[in-house]
């Protein structure tokens, strides 16, 4: 088998086809290349009617360029991205799937597509090679679709596969894209982070979905039970809880009150408008309280649960700066 799968059975029958209705090789190729980006396998051209030595003869005439073992640019080696990213995947194996960065980058979920093209593949198949950065795994068939002909990771799989690589903030803002554009589905990316429990980066995509859809996750009265809680734990001076303070324009309940300090802390800080995303806060309530001299902290559900160690220090910070009443 050439390192380089063809496609499946359904396209076999076409190349078959093409070679029973009498059309020319060069013709053939040159339309199984306009549907894949320009690319063709070695496996492919076989179906086609082209042996070993015609292969390695229009290789060398400049008329297949190489981009892989096994995988051809046809008529020129100047692929588009597409090309580019078909190509590596081809070149893993009929299993392999573009994903993380790049399955990102193809998704439209970041602007800037990475130098080397991301592929998982299982077994032996998902080995680095020359411009590839391949992840040995298995992608369940719920994980797995196709994007302008190219197979890749699903959205959510493709979060899971950022959170296990990326840094933080990276999967915030890829999360946010996918959200702004209408291709984040929390329910989906919960039964991704079920079927691949124990992975890599199931904990902080998790704890991410949780702080966007808290609703969905946890109710609020049970976040502030568990900031109380580390309150305590911490040793942190005992707020005052669902307080209303007068401020122009009427009175505002907060959630957490050192009134010494003049700190507000609100734990149901994510504010919903177009997206989750988008809305860090909802600025004018925030304002009124800042001109009636109060300080105004926020926190999630994540910080409380999984980063407690993180807020209890800001929160000593603040409690601990000087003021003006």
């Amino acid at each position: 088998m050439s390192p380089a799968d063809g496609p499946k059975t359904g396209d076999m029958g076409r190349f078959s086809a093409l070679r029973r209705s009498g059309e020319g090789v060069e013709h053939g190729a040159a339309r199984l290349a306009a549907r894949q980006h320009g690319v063709v396998t070695h496996s492919q051209l076989r179906e086609l009617g082209l042996s070993p030595d015609a292969v390695r003869k229009r290789v060398a005439a400049g008329r297949l360029h190489r981009i892989h073992a096994g995988v051809f640019a046809l008529g020129h080696s100047n692929l588009t991205q597409e090309g580019r990213w078909l190509a590596a995947v081809r070149a893993c194996g009929p299993d392999a799937v573009l994903s993380h960065r790049s399955a990102a980058a193809l998704w439209e979920l970041v602007r800037v597509p990475p130098p080397l093209q991301h592929v998982t593949a299982p077994g032996r198949r998902g080995r680095s090679r020359e411009g590839i950065s391949a992840h040995r795994c298995v992608v369940a068939a719920d994980d797995r679709t196709s994007l302008n002909g190219i197979p890749c990771t699903t959205v959510s799989r493709t979060l899971l596969d950022v959170a296990a690589t990326e840094p933080p903030w990276f999967l915030s803002k890829v999360v946010a894209e996918a959200e702004v554009n209408g291709l984040l589905d929390s329910a989906a990316a919960r039964r991704v982070i079920e079927r691949n429990g124990g992975r890599r980066g199931v904990a902080r995509l998790r704890s991410l979905l949780e702080e966007l859809h808290p609703a969905t996750a946890r109710t609020r009265s049970e976040l502030e039970r568990r900031f109380l809680l580390m309150c305590r734990r911490a040793g942190l001076p005992s707020p005052e809880v669902n307080v209303l303070l007068s401020v122009t324009d009427g009175p505002l309940e907060v959630d957490f009150l050192w009134r010494e300090a003049r700190l507000v802390v609100e734990t149901d800080g994510r504010r919903y408008h177009d997206t989750a995303s988008a809305a860090a806060w909802d600025g004018t309530r925030e304002h009124r309280l800042q001109l009636a001299g109060w300080r105004v902290s926020r926190c999630t559900w994540g910080q409380v649960v999984h980063r407690p160690r993180e807020l209890v220090a800001t929160i000593r910070g603040l409690l601990s700066l000087p003021h003006h009443p």
